[in-house]
Formats: C-alpha cells, sequence, structure tokens
C-alpha cells in the first residue's frame, strides 16, 4: 500500500464560492505544467469523478460553486503582481474545464497573494489598502483587486454583507479591466455582430438571445420567453431532470452560435462556459435565505446556471456580462433594466441582490467596456497541507 503525499495548500471563500488554493512553486513537478497529472491531482483533492455527487472523499462541496482549485504564482507581465489560474472540478465525470475564470475566486486570489508572500513586500501598506495586480491566466484579462490591510495582513472580517454569504467580512473591490477585449481565446464582445439574435434550439424553440463575451461568455434570454417568472429559486430548476436537460440544450445552441464549438459534442469538454442566464423586469420575491425582495429594490432580476446547476446566487463573471449587457442599450439585459444607457445595475438572484457597474461606449461602431467593478469578500477557512493518495501522481 502507497502512502498519501501532502502538499501545502490553503482553503478559502472567494464571494459566494470557495475552493482549495496552491501556490504553482508548492505542486509536484509534474503538476506544475498543465497536463494530465495536474488534473489527475486536483480531481482527487476534491473528491472527483464522484458517482454519488456528494464529495465525500474530497475537499469539494459537491456543487458547482465548491469544486474549484486555484494556481497562484509570481507574475513575469509587467505591471502586474500574480498570475492566477483556476480549474473548474466536474463533479461526477473525468474533467478538468481550463476554459474560464471564476469571478468570485478572483476575490479571493488578491487577498492569498498577499496571504501566501507573492506580493512584493513594498507594496504591501501597514494600513490601508494594497492593489494587487492580477493577470487571469484562463482568458488573458487584468484584475485588480482592492484588498484591505490592517498591521500590515489581510483584514479579513469586517461588516460588508454580501447575499449569498452567511457572515459579514472585510469588503474587496475588484475591477475586472476590459472585459470586452479579445482575451487569449479571442472572439469578439458580441460575435454574432448582434446585440440580440434570433436563437433556434433544437427540440426547444426559436426566441431571442444576447450572446456576449465579457467576464465569461453568456447566453441571456428573456424568463417569460422560456416559460418562467425570473422568480425561481435552486430547488424550483434543478429537482426537475427536464428543465436542465432544456437549459442544457440552450446552452449548447448558444456555444455553438457563438463559435466557441463546432459541433454538439465538443459541450461536453466544456462545461464551465458559456454559462445561459435568464432575465427579468423586476418582480418581488423571496430569497433563499427568506429575505423579501421588493421589486423597487432592482433594476432586473437573473437567474444563471453553472455546470448544469441553477446557481445559488450569481457567479462573479456572469455578473461581470451582466453589468456589461446592461450598460448597452437594446440588449435583453438592459431592456429588462428598462432600457436607456446606465453605468450600474442592481440585479435580484436567487440569494438576494448585487450591484455591478460597467462603462461603455461605442468606439468605431462597434461597443467597448473599459471596466466592470463589484464587490464581494474573502476569507481563509483553512491552511496546512492536503493529502491525496500517492498513486494519483503515479
Amino acid at each position: 500500500m502507497t502512502q498519501q503525499i501532502r502538499i501545502p495548500a490553503t482553503y478559502m471563500r472567494g464571494g459566494t464560492s470557495k475552493g482549495v488554493f496552491f501556490r504553482l512553486q508548492d505542486l509536484p513537478a509534474s503538476c506544475q505544467v498543465p497536463g494530465r497529472a495536474r488534473d489527475k491531482l486536483f480531481q482527487r483533492v476534491i473528491g472527483s469523478p464522484d458517482p454519488y455527487s456528494a464529495h465525500i472523499d474530497g475537499m469539494g462541496g459537491a456543487t458547482s460553486s465548491t469544486s474549484k482549485c486555484v494556481i497562484l504564482s509570481r507574475s513575469e507581465r509587467p505591471d502586474h503582481d500574480v498570475d492566477y489560474l483556476y480549474g473548474q472540478v466536474s463533479i461526477n465525470t473525468d474533467f478538468v474545464d481550463w476554459s474560464g475564470n471564476c469571478g468570485n475566486l478572483s476575490t479571493a486570489a488578491g487577498a492569498f497573494a498577499i496571504h501566501a508572500g507573492l506580493v512584493d513586500a513594498s507594496r504591501i501598506p501597514q494600513n490601508g489598502t494594497c492593489v494587487v495586480r492580477i493577470w487571469q491566466a484562463n482568458i488573458g484579462k487584468t484584475i485588480i483587486a482592492h484588498v484591505p490591510i490592517t498591521d500590515g495582513q489581510v483584514q479579513e472580517t469586517g461588516d460588508f454583507e454580501l447575499d449569498g454569504v452567511t457572515f459579514p467580512a472585510a469588503e474587496i473591490v475588484l475591477e475586472f479591466m476590459d472585459p470586452s477585449e479579445d482575451g487569449d481565446e479571442g472572439g469578439a464582445m458580441f460575435p454574432t455582430g448582434n446585440l440580440v439574435d434570433t436563437l433556434d434550439v433544437p427540440g426547444v424553440g426559436s426566441f431571442p438571445a444576447t450572446m456576449i463575451n465579457a467576464g465569461i461568455p453568456t447566453v441571456f434570454v428573456n424568463a417569460a420567453d422560456i416559460g418562467y417568472q425570473g422568480t425561481e429559486l435552486r430547488e424550483d430548476i434543478n429537482n426537475d431532470p427536464a428543465q436542465l436537460e432544456r437549459f442544457e440544450k440552450i446552452r449548447v445552441a448558444g456555444a455553438l452560435r457563438m463559435g466557441l464549438i463546432k459541433t454538439p459534442e465538443e459541450a461536453l469538454k466544456r462545461q464551465h462556459t458559456p454559462k445561459i442566464a435568464f432575465v427579468s423586469p423586476p418582480k418581488s420575491y423571496t430569497a433563499s435565505s427568506g429575505k423579501a425582495i421588493e421589486a423597487g429594490d432592482v433594476d432586473l432580476l437573473v437567474r444563471a446556471l453553472s455546470m448544469g446547476k441553477l446557481h445559488h446566487a450569481m457567479m462573479g463573471t456572469c455578473a461581470v456580462a451582466i453589468g456589461t449587457a446592461a450598460a448597452i442599450p437594446g440588449t435583453l439585459v438592459n431592456l429588462a433594466a428598462g432600457g436607456g444607457a446606465r453605468e450600474a445595475v442592481r440585479f435580484g438572484h436567487p440569494s438576494g441582490t448585487l450591484r455591478v457597474g460597467a462603462q461603455a461606449r461605442q468606439v468605431d461602431g462597434q461597443w467597448q467596456v473599459t471596466k466592470a467593478v463589484m464587490s464581494r469578500s474573502a476569507r481563509i477557512l483553512m491552511e496546512g497541507w492536503v493529502r491525496v493518495p500517492a498513486e494519483t501522481l503515479a
């Protein structure tokens, strides 16, 4: 019988997600480069693939929000402190998706970079705010995290409340720079060239859709066009396999139309992107916590699916897509919010509300967004070593 190996790791919450964080230098040599060894390690750390979809034998929580691993390293790019690489570990299939970012864990990436000694000490104030310049390696984008510092250390506790997170913490402001520009993967902000298209979905129907590449590739449809109110909570959709199958068909059709995949079969290896979300004008509803959300509290309602399930709150990257689309007159998101020019929206999601800002402009007839801004929080839950059986790396 082989022994277990232990690897330095930190378990962190970032926004409404949590994951296992590693410094690149602490990984086994075979896992310091992309490939099967790295995928196998992260799957074993999380506890995947798990036919029981429970993650009992791993650090995952059997949801898309908790099946995540992150690698950080010092950046060699000018004007950046760290490189941040994110892996979305499939729960019950043999797969790690590297095709996108996690906006929520981007918050924790900034804090972890300081905790882990990856930010030059001269850039960390004794008290105040440390500006951490992050290169998001999955999508080739810059993220700026404004991390509060007290007595030279990351300030984690505070009174900032984030719907979808039980306890308050210190506020971290995130700036997603140039979310509409081509990243390493390429692709225009509106891949079809249109703000709204008619999306034909075999076996489902045809309806308007806004397909946008900002923050993360996202397909927006109107709730009413697919038979929803926009006030749905997780159990309203996730307990119905037929509904989930219908959403997957919409997602696949959108991925094909956006040029993200060439055949429907490719969607099985691209579960993290694109996201599928449905929007509605404001309505009153009761959030999953029991909190009453009044129609007057929000500009619109948005529900989004991640890894095949309705998200309990909102993915950070999808929030960037929401803010970007809301800033551009004529998109379905903008129209659901009442139309017209706007630089910020507050939207309702299953756990409550979230405000996100974005500045849009037209250049040579093409829409551009210089940055999207939102506030989240992060906290270390546990640090030390994660253990995996030695044969994982065999």
